[in-house]
């Protein structure tokens, strides 16, 4: 009997997950696995990159989980820097390009999995192309980043394009280079996946760090010097000199392949799959990672969120399906946690907007609270905010803005949402407590128990 052949494009975290459960199911005899990935790297750590820089993490290897030779130990034939540059769906092959060597061909298979990932937002303004501007999506880029802050000239100046996850990451990065720091944003308040109010607080946190963060602000272009090196960044009505730019405004799904051939794309750009990250309508083909979009549980709605943990379980799943084995991936609730130097910054579930958007009414309650008893040493605000369902008193939604341990209390929240917990119920959980870690009524709760109470004033009003 002739082994099956899978064909696996993209080599970071979907893509090998699902290449090595592959493996683990079925031996080469059975299954034979191609997998392909244009960059120098496979298996890495992307969300990383900033710390890296930032110098919290000592090497770019410490990124990498698995190399290509381990993986082509186990048995995945893992071609490097080789593109596939086209996807024959009727015929089940695909065109590949060695991007050393220039060569191109065509390879078949029974099987196929789609884990291009995402690209960078980058803006197609005058400059953007220029010597010191950067991204930070592969360890090339923060490689070539961190040469370029080496050779920074001037006043050391450095502006972040951006004030999501990676802006504000990267905004401290360049603080510990020690640049002086800008941070451009188009929105209304830093870290627009949290609510205005919220976002005030990070804004504030910057501020206090030494960080100018300037907000509805829309960068038109960049300027360039005499040799043609960035010189400053261009807004509507300023001009921000730079020595080094970093880009974080985001990224989008890579699926031009994709959609050149036709496969399903929801109003994101991403592939759209069924429970088993098979795409939809294509028996043989599979999609996971950040070319996906996935169910938001609390919206019922499509979302496309680029992080390493979906990634991962998204290319498991597909591995155990691929090797024979039965594996699901229900939807997300759509937590996320970052840092800003010790500020923790942390969310889950809808936002105000959100619940807006999907004919969702709701009330809010915003509590301050102490990530440890009052009176133990160390004791620092938190905010948390919290937004539950009117009448009903489902949560919604939780943000956390603080220190002292505050971003992973959204975990409380995350199963919560996955669980379909009201507030009131969420009030009697059985957390942990001593002072060290918490006060008497973690702040999570403080908040669940004022949800309530909001809840039902709705209700009688």
């Amino acid at each position: 009997m002739t082994a099956e052949r899978l064909v696996v494009i993209g080599g970071d975290a979907a893509g090998m997950s699902a290449a090595s459960q592959a493996r683990r199911l079925k031996g080469p005899d059975e299954l034979g696995i191609v997998a392909f990935e244009r960059g120098n790297f496979t298996s890495y750590s992307a969300c990383g990159i900033p710390y890296w820089v930032g110098g919290d993490v000592a090497e770019r290897d410490h990124l990498v989980a698995r190399t290509p030779e381990e993986h082509r130990a186990r048995g995945i034939d893992l071609r490097m820097r080789t593109e596939v540059t086209e996807i024959d769906v009727a015929g089940q092959r695909v065109r590949v390009l060695d991007l050393g060597s220039g060569d191109s061909y065509w390879t078949g298979f029974d099987k196929l999995v789609i884990a291009t990932g995402a690209r960078p937002v980058r803006p197609a303004l005058p400059g953007m192309d220029a010597p010191g501007v950067h991204g930070v999506q592969t360890l090339d880029d923060g490689q070539a980043l961190l040469e370029s802050l080496d050779r920074a000239p001037g006043g050391r100046r450095a502006v972040v394009v951006g004030a999501g996850y990676i802006g504000v990451e990267m905004a401290e990065a360049m603080l510990k280079h020690g640049f002086e720091v800008t941070v451009l944003n188009r929105g209304e308040q830093p870290m627009a996946t949290l609510d205005p109010d919220m976002g005030r607080l990070v804004h504030d946190a910057m501020d206090g760090l030494g960080i100018t963060t300037v907000n509805r602000s829309e960068v038109t272009a960049i300027r360039t010097g005499s040799y043609g090196r960035v010189r400053a960044v261009a807004t509507g009505d300023a001009s921000y000199p730079a020595d080094v730019v970093v880009l974080g405004i985001g990224v989008e799904p890579e699926t031009t392949l994709a959609r050149a051939v036709g496969l399903p794309l929801g109003p994101h750009g991403g592939l759209l799959t069924d429970l088993s990250m098979r795409v939809v309508g294509h028996d043989n083909i599979w999609a996971g990672g950040d070319c996906v979009e996935v169910l938001d549980l609390v919206a019922g709605r499509t979302r496309h969120i680029a992080l390493g943990t979906h990634a991962n379980k998204h290319g498991q799943i597909i591995g155990s399906n691929v090797g024979g084995g039965y594996g699901t991936f229900p939807g997300v609730v759509g937590t996320a946690v970052s840092k800003v130097c010790d500020l923790e910054i942390a969310r889950t579930g809808l936002r105000e907007k959100d619940a807006r958007a999907v004919g969702l009414r709701y009330v809010t309650a915003t509590i301050e609270s102490t990530g440890r008893a009052g009176y133990y040493p160390g004791a620092r605000p938190m905010t948390v905010k919290m937004l539950a369902e009117y009448r009903t008193g489902r949560l919604l939604g939780v943000q956390i803005v603080g220190r002292d341990g505050a971003a992973k209390r959204v975990d409380i929240a995350a199963v919560a949402l996955t669980a379909g917990m009201t507030v009131e119920q969420m009030t009697a959980l059985d957390l942990g407590y001593a002072p060290p870690f918490s006060p008497v009524w973690d702040p999570v709760l403080v908040a669940a128990r004022k949800a309530v109470t909001a809840v039902r004033r709705a209700g009688t009003a």
